[in-house]
């Protein structure tokens, strides 16, 4: 080979003929010997690197290659194969410097690093086709080459276009002096041009798909993440060995590419071409066409196989590219060797330098696989029926779903009989459906080409079993879209039609005749009359999809909704009033009066007015159940809405219209669904209503509670006076104490109280007893409670003001004895005393009071709490003996009094109060006893846990100090309650029927009460004050004779 400083028209135009002449003999020779073939290879990598060099091969050294010397190259060829043959695949790239420095390459150092870096590429695409796992010279097919192009000329820069798809720009050539070229910007795109794969490949790169398999002759998208083997495929691609071991995932839900250990994938795989790879930086997509059926066999080691010299510039070469350039003498060339001699030497000094250094990865990126050989086979009848029936299934496949005919062209090959290729059709068949992985991983692995046609069948079956049911599925929803189409179209259209003729009118007009039409029958004030006439006449002015229409609407839906005039006929007749209060209520006889009172007023008048009520008592009296019962007495509607807890004044007053979604008031609502203006409206909870941000709703109630401003209620939404002077309010409160001032005011209190044993049990005979049975589904002739065993229950389970706890005892008890006859223990059940704890338990109160003998300094008191009255008992105490200092008497006078028990502030004060007058009250009576001089005194009140104030146990202390300081007990029947002055004066105090009711329970005898509660106790009834000794005293030296009668 020589360097020409000119090229020639002639030799250029040589080569290339050379060059097309070889490539076309390496694939006619592909059947024939393979030195022949190898020859032409070796003719075909020559010429190609002179190309590339920019130098022609001298004549004489082609015509070596010529048909009279074909025998001679042939021969020089076997040789360079057995040598080649020992040079592994991953020492190809570091034979590029040490084979392109010999006999082919002898103006490589002359080149920039571009030119040297695609020279050193194309050998090691001529080494991969001589050296490729020994047996590429005798495969029947040629390994591929990425198309790279040769742009120079001379004197001109030149831009190769590397191995991995990247771009380098080159200097200009020697002789020119000329600037290099521009560089030329690629695609990230990899083209690789179609190629004959070989028939053995046993080291692959393994890639792990999830889901679907790759089927050999059909094409898939993969995309890779891992980085290692990302680094892997592009070197495998630099190579020219585009190869790769598809294998599939045992698990479908793992995503990653990774594979750590073979038993996470299946052993049998496809071996795969690589047609396209793009580099996206992060991750390669690639196009891979599948080939062949493959089985690992092991694990390999991956080895780094960059050589240094195409990390950093050798150094070295380029010195004597420097010393060449300063000695023009060039020195004698030696006589050139044959190819197999120069072969055989750069293959030793390749194997001297290369060494492979393993990648730190623990991951597995390479394995050794050998090919897997079906069984042999002979195309029987089972085999032509399988083959048959699998056409005529994909067939009925397409013919459902014309989705899978483009597939089927894809797969099928042009001027292909499919038919007669059963391997190929078992694949096809099996790719084309949406299977299970694990089924689709059976058909690959299946080496019996009878039970892979069977197995592809049944997927195609299924497959054919889901296309019929997703068409009719698609054919029932097409048909009820276009029933539903039809439908809106006849409906336009009848619209349409009735609009030409007159019978239907615009929506705008239907919606003021539909307004109008409610307000008929209705007598509408004439300023809120004025309003709806505006609002009208705006709305047909209006978009019919503008926002404002739609607010428009709303506001006159609800005035034209509102009960204008409309009023409920009240029932005047106070038998029929009393009959229905009596028949759902037990007792409370102010409420039933006031309600009777208030018909006998509305019947003298001729009209009914508004009144503000407020029941308040003990939790489970009846309060919300009485209004109901007061409105079907009074045959009015029924309205009840809760406001304990709320915090937003717009419950009660509405939201403006401006605000979106804005809605009226509790009350406007309550008109509009009672349909009436004369409505009993049930406010409960008022004692705990809350306050907030939004405002104080309390404050709200003012203005609708207040009879002389609620005939002009004003809503924030509506906007216009609402008349509610005919409304019965009737609110509920467990105390008085929370509600405020103003609001309480403007309410008729009427107190509740709670009910002493005897109402309990009339009212567990007379209406818990039968309901409950009948909710329970049992009859009177099954199930009976006797009045003992109720009695019992009360007095030992429900000691409360109520009977809801009553109602749910009673009902425990009738569910216990359903289950016993539906369970078949019994068939009828008489519950008494003997047999009560069966079904409720133990009692939860077994005595009624805590002393039954009331020792010196112990004195019983009376206490009313929410849930009604209780015995509350005072307990005093000395707690440490008289201080007798040296200060003497007179120092020693103080002591101390040391309260406990959680006792208020107002509770505390009284008992301050009441052991100074207890102090004085003694030195009067027995001037000798000092008792109180100098002592330290504990007073505590049981029942810790709970808060106690107020002061009616003034006179109760006092008694209790007074027993300690005497030493005398106090009757254990007596008990007392009221306030005391510091003077000694029993001041009323409040709760007479609640601790009355508790005093009885408890069984005492003899209460002493404050003479101003006798009107109060007066009105109690006879049940509850038969078989008590009332004293009514003023002063408290009027009370200690009742209580110490011996002193």
């Amino acid at each position: 080979m020589k360097n020409t400083g000119n090229n020639s028209e002639r030799g250029w135009r040589f080569q290339n003929v050379v060059i097309k002449h070889c490539r076309k003999k390496v694939v006619q020779t592909v059947e024939s010997s393979r030195s022949n073939m190898a020859t032409y290879i070796r003719v075909l990598g020559a010429c190609k690197l002179s190309s590339k060099n920019g130098t022609i091969l001298s004549r004489n050294y082609l015509n070596m290659y010529s048909t009279r010397n074909l025998r001679s190259a042939i021969s020089e060829t076997s040789k360079c194969h057995g040598l080649l043959a020992k040079v592994s695949i991953s020492t190809s790239g570091k034979l590029k410097k040490t084979l392109c420095s010999g006999r082919f390459g002898n103006g490589v150092l002359s080149m920039t690093g571009a030119e040297r870096l695609a020279k050193t590429n194309q050998w090691a695409r001529i080494t991969g086709v001589l050296a490729g796992e020994r047996q590429i010279l005798g495969c029947k097919s040629l390994t591929s080459c990425k198309q790279v192009r040769f742009f120079g000329n001379r004197g001109s820069g030149a831009g190769f276009s590397g191995e991995d798809g990247s771009e380098s720009s080159g200097s200009g050539a020697d002789e020119s002096g000329g600037d290099g070229g521009t560089p030329y910007n690629s695609p990230q795109m990899t083209a690789l041009t179609p190629m004959l794969v070989p028939e053995v490949f046993p080291n692959v790169p393994l890639i792990a798909v999830s889901r679907n398999p790759v089927f050999p002759r059909f094409i898939k998208i993969i995309e890779v993440k891992n980085k290692p083997l990302m680094d892997l495929l592009r070197r495998k691609v630099r190579l020219a060995q585009p190869y790769a071991g598809v294998f599939l995932k045992k698990d479908d839900a793992n995503e990653s590419d990774v594979v750590e250990s073979l038993d996470a994938i299946y052993n049998t795989g496809t071996f795969v071409q690589i047609h396209e790879m793009q580099d996206l930086g992060d991750k390669l997509r690639m196009i891979v066409m599948g080939h062949r059926r493959i089985r690992i066999n092991k694990q390999l080691e991956v080895e780094l196989n960059e050589p240094a010299s195409e990390i950093a510039p050798d150094t070295e070469t380029a010195s004597q590219v420097k010393t060449s350039r300063r000695k023009p003498k060039r020195k004698e060339r030696k006589e050139p060797a044959t190819l197999a001699e120069t072969m055989e030497e750069k293959v030793q000094e390749a194997e001297l330098i290369v060494e492979a250094v393993p990648l730190p990865s623990s991951d597995i990126l390479m394995v050794e696989v050998d090919n897997v050989v079906h069984e042999q086979f002979e195309v029987s009848e089972e085999v032509k029926a399988l083959t048959a029936e699998i056409v005529k299934t994909i067939r009925d496949i397409i013919a459902l779903n014309p989705l899978y005919r483009e597939s089927v062209l894809q797969m099928m090959q042009a001027g292909q009989r499919v038919v007669d290729n059963p391997i190929y059709l078992s694949d096809m068949g099996a790719a084309l459906t949406g299977a299970e992985s694990q089924e689709l991983q059976d058909v690959l692995e299946e080496t019996n080409i009878p039970k892979r046609l069977y197995k592809a069948l049944s997927l195609l079956k299924k497959e054919y079993e889901l296309s019929k049911l997703q068409q009719r599925l698609g054919r029932e929803v097409e048909e009820k879209i276009k029933l539903t189409h039809r439908k809106y179209l006849l409906q336009e259209q009848l619209k349409i039609i009735k609009k030409e003729l007159g019978l239907e009118k615009e929506d705008k007009d239907a919606i003021e005749e539909k307004f109008r039409e409610r307000l008929k029958e209705r007598t509408v004030p004439q300023h809120i009359m004025d309003v709806i006439n505006e609002e009208l006449n705006k709305l047909s002015l209006l978009d019919n999809h503008s926002s404002e229409f739609n607010v428009t609407r709303n506001y006159l839906d609800w005035l034209t909704s509102m009960p204008w005039g409309t009023n409920s006929v009240e029932n005047l007749e106070l038998k029929r009033a009393n009959e229905v209060l009596e028949e759902d209520h037990y007792g409370m006889e102010d409420v039933k009066k006031r309600i009777l009172e208030f018909i006998a007023v509305s019947q003298l008048r001729g009209s009914t007015q508004g009144k503000i009520l407020c029941f308040y008592g003990p939790p489970g009296v009846g309060k919300t159940s009485i209004a109901r019962s007061i409105a079907r007495a009074l045959n009015r509607e029924y309205f009840r809405f809760s406001v304990g807890g709320m915090t937003d004044v717009a419950e009660i007053k509405g939201h403006r219209r401006t605000y979106v979604g804005a809605m009226p008031g509790k009350i406007i609502q309550c008109l509009k669904k009672t349909k009436t203006e004369n409505p009993l409206v049930l406010i409960d909870e008022v004692d705990k209503i809350g306050r907030g941000y939004q405002g104080d709703p309390s404050s709200a109630l003012l203005e609708l509670l207040d009879p002389e401003q609620n005939f002009n209620f004003l809503d924030h939404y509506l906007d216009v006076p609402v008349d509610l002077s005919k409304v019965l309010f009737i609110c509920t409160a467990n105390v008085t104490d929370t509600i405020p001032e103003p609001l309480r005011d403007r309410m008729e209190m009427i107190n509740v109280s709670g009910y002493v044993a005897q109402e309990k049990l009339a009212i567990a005979e007379k209406y818990l007893v039968p309901q409950l049975r009948t909710q329970c589904g049992l009859n009177e002739d099954t199930t009976s409670i006797s009045p003992e065993a109720l009695n019992l229950l009360i007095r030992q389970y429900c000691r409360e003001s109520g009977v809801r706890n009553l109602q749910k005892q009673v009902e425990k008890v009738f569910r216990k004895v359903a289950f016993r006859i539906v369970s078949g223990e019994e068939t009828a059940v008489q519950v008494t005393p003997d047999n009560l704890q069966d079904y409720v338990g133990k009692p939860i109160f077994t005595v009624d009071r805590m002393y039954d003998f009331t020792p010196p300094g112990v004195v019983m008191g009376l206490a009313w709490t929410a849930m009604g009255g209780t015995t509350l008992f005072i307990e005093t105490s000395l707690r440490r003996p008289r201080d007798t200092g040296s200060e003497g008497k007179e120092g020693s006078r103080e002591g101390s009094l040391e309260v406990t028990g959680q006792l208020g502030d107002v509770m505390k004060e009284s008992a301050k109060i009441a052991c100074t007058y207890a102090r004085a009250f003694l030195m009067k009576q027995q001037p000798d006893n000092d008792f109180f001089y100098g002592s330290h005194l504990h007073l505590h009140v049981p029942e810790g846990a709970t808060p106690k104030d107020g002061p009616s146990a003034g006179c109760t202390i006092v008694t209790a100090l007074l027993s300690l300081a005497t030493n005398t007990p106090v009757q254990e029947n007596v008990a007392m309650t009221g306030e005391v002055s510091l003077t000694g004066k029993i001041l009323p105090v409040g709760g007479i029927k609640e601790k009355t009711i508790a005093a009885k329970r408890a069984g005492v005898t003899c209460i002493i009460l404050p003479a101003e509660n006798k009107k109060d106790f007066s009105d109690l009834p006879e049940f509850i004050t038969e078989g008590l000794e009332v004293h009514f005293v003023d002063h408290y030296t009027k009370m200690y004779p009742i209580i110490f009668p011996q002193q």
